[in-house]
């Protein structure tokens, strides 16, 4: 009967096991060695309300700084101002509701939708199209792009963005990947876009991942990883719990119990 029951419990704990890989294994349904076309791979497009910024190089340093801002930078809620003169920093164009700027000289540039190298080609076009600069170098950045990552990872928080694509596994990778207690089948991605909040949930066991709307992340996005079962129960077991003779007169009839079982 003794050696019935170990074995039982011994068939227990290597099917919880099992139960257990499955959920936490990333990409499951993956085929190994089997190329797949990526579909959708999307650059990063500025908004209205983003800030970036614009630097035109040339031959003729005196021509090029024409183009380039050199002027004192304020940034809301900071107290830090930074004078061209001292710094030589460039401040950046930030795109109005309409998605235009105003450039030097140009004037009014519609630049709502485009990626960094389409904004660099629309002002390199114009400045030679006008004979402003005959060979111009036009270099564009990000300056105020930031995703979050939120829940059970490692590290979170608000991470800038600093490259034309940035997807949801970098996301992930950066906030230092999921904690145990993470659940990889109940990600979500809260998307603001054309007045609009929808959030979108992903599983990441799942190859399906490859082919969700978020899998490239957008300026704004907030990733949030939900708590499986275990964190959920640890955050029932406080100082006032640990403390409860209830909570120990259970736990005290569980161990009687099962050593009547092992023993009898």
């Amino acid at each position: 009967m003794k050696f019935h029951l170990i074995k039982l419990c011994f068939l227990c704990v290597l099917l919880v096991s099992c139960n257990t890989s499955k959920e936490i294994v990333y990409f499951q349904d993956i085929v190994v060695n089997q190329p797949e076309a990526i579909i959708g791979a999307r650059d990063i497009t500025v908004q209205p309300k983003d800030q970036i910024s614009i630097m035109v190089s040339s031959k003729d340093p005196q021509l090029a700084a024409l183009f380039n801002l050199t002027r004192v930078q304020y940034r809301a809620g900071s107290t830090d101002l930074r004078t061209g003169s001292n710094s030589g920093e460039i401040s950046g164009y930030t795109l109005d509701d309409k998605g235009d700027i105003d450039f030097p000289v140009i004037g009014t540039l519609h630049i709502a939708g485009m990626t960094k190298s389409q904004i660099a080609a629309l002002v390199k076009k114009r400045l030679m199209e006008e004979n402003l600069v005959n060979d111009p170098v036009v270099t564009v950045e990000f300056m105020n792009l930031y995703f979050s990552v939120l829940g059970e990872v490692k590290t979170p928080g608000k991470y800038a963005i600093t490259k034309d694509q940035i997807t949801l596994l970098e996301a992930i990778s950066v906030a230092g990947d999921l904690s145990i207690y993470g659940k990889r089948d109940a990600i979500f991605v809260i998307r603001e876009e054309n007045g609009e909040r929808v959030t979108h949930w992903v599983d990441i066991r799942s190859k399906d991942l490859f082919n969700s709307p978020v899998y490239y992340l957008k300026q704004n996005d907030v990733v949030y990883v939900q708590p499986n079962k275990v964190r959920a129960g640890q955050s029932t077991i406080n100082e006032n719990s640990v403390k409860s003779v209830s909570l120990w007169i259970s736990i005290g009839s569980f161990l009687s119990s099962l050593g009547v079982l092992l023993f009898k």
